[in-house]
């Protein structure tokens, strides 16, 4: 296949009404959708006209504030994060008896020794535990290393409230 005058102007008007590189092909006949590009190129041809999910996509950029990209916390920050926030609530020990569906039931300690009860704090919806807890509760299949807890990570400060839950 060689490419003709004839053929060349051809490209360049089909080019010019949009039509993509395949249907230039197809209309031509006995080329390829890769030799018609090539041959665009080779021409210097305009860049193509915007297509509709081009123009889609800027308009919903310019609409859009600027958001703040906020980085997803590790399950070991988010422990921290949770353990030194001044307003997180302190446990309200109880009885197996007074567990309600408002209560955490995560269980402190041992069923057998004398100081035995259950966490109470305020529990997270559609969960039976705290914060505190659920991060105890659900850890993810295959932890990442850098979300393991060591006993260097906990601030001494606050080592009786996480050894206690």
């Amino acid at each position: 296949m060689s490419w003709t005058p004839e053929r060349e102007e051809k490209l360049r008007e089909l080019w010019k009404k949009g039509h993509s590189g395949s249907q230039i092909a197809s209309i031509l006949g006995n080329t390829t959708r890769n030799a018609v590009i090539g041959k665009v190129f080779r021409l210097k041809l305009a860049s193509r006209i915007t297509s509709k999910k081009l123009e889609g996509k800027k308009s919903t950029e310019k609409n859009n504030s600027p958001e703040t990209k906020t980085q997803k916390l590790g399950r070991k920050a988010r422990f921290k994060a949770l353990l030194l926030d001044r307003n997180f609530e302190q446990e309200n020990p109880k009885k197996f008896e007074e567990l309600t569906d408002k209560t955490c039931r995560w269980p402190i300690g041992h069923p057998y020794e004398e100081k035995f009860y259950f966490c109470g704090r305020k529990p997270m919806e559609k969960f039976p535990y705290c914060k505190l807890h659920l991060l105890y509760a659900f850890q993810p299949k295959n932890a990442k290393e850098e979300d393991l807890i060591t006993e260097e990570d906990i601030p001494k400060f606050i080592e009786k409230k996480i050894k206690s839950a």
